[in-house]
């Protein structure tokens, strides 16, 4: 004859549906539940974030060329890249020698003009034409234009003043206008990006 278990043979807390670790059926069917609900969510919602990606047209101009066969020596022009002006200007040898003898060390953003451009292609200067303060458009890469205190570029906005290298020299702006990644295909060719 089978004896019926003895309440004593069961600890306190263990019922039916319990594991003996503690770990019910029901807490899996949760986690599982949440994992799905999750796994879900994320792709419903995907499509709203690619959405978001830069499109096609947009990724095409990720780089430009220029030629720059046109530009006469003390020229300089405007390009579009990325939504953003670039100014490329062909300084003369007087200009490159100017720029290049300033002292670094009174600058507030210390480049020399060197620095600033490639070898073997010098006598071009290629920057993003927003002035680093609050992200104006600088005046003076085009003739007429106001060029500033130091014969380079002004921002009217908030009186930053470039030297005809691009480099701050007076004003609220912290850095100099900024040198985007390009590279010379030829001598007058260049891509931007």
């Amino acid at each position: 004859m089978a004896t019926a278990p003895d309440a004593g043979d069961h600890t306190v807390g263990e019922a039916v549906g319990h594991s003996p670790d503690g770990v019910r059926r029901r807490d899996f069917i949760y986690v599982a539940t949440g994992a799905f609900a999750g796994v879900g969510a994320v792709a419903a919602i995907w499509p709203f974030v690619d959405q978001m990606n830069p499109s096609a047209d947009v990724l095409a101009l990720a780089s430009i060329e220029v030629n720059l066969a046109q530009l006469a020596e003390g020229q300089g022009i405007k390009v579009s890249w990325r939504g953003k002006p670039v100014f490329i200007q062909h300084l003369p040898p007087a200009k490159i020698a100017e720029a290049q003898a300033v002292d670094v060390s009174s600058l507030r953003d210390p480049q020399t003009y060197d620095e600033r451009t490639q070898e073997g292609h010098r006598q071009y200067l290629i920057q993003i034409g927003v002035c680093t303060h609050l992200g104006c458009i600088p005046a003076g890469v085009a003739a007429g234009e106001v060029k500033g205190d130091f014969d380079g570029f002004f921002c009217p906005c908030h009186g930053s003043h470039y030297d005809d290298a691009g480099r701050i020299r007076k004003g609220p702006a912290p850095k100099n206008l900024v040198i985007p990644e390009y590279e010379f295909l030829s001598d007058t060719n260049v891509r931007i990006g």
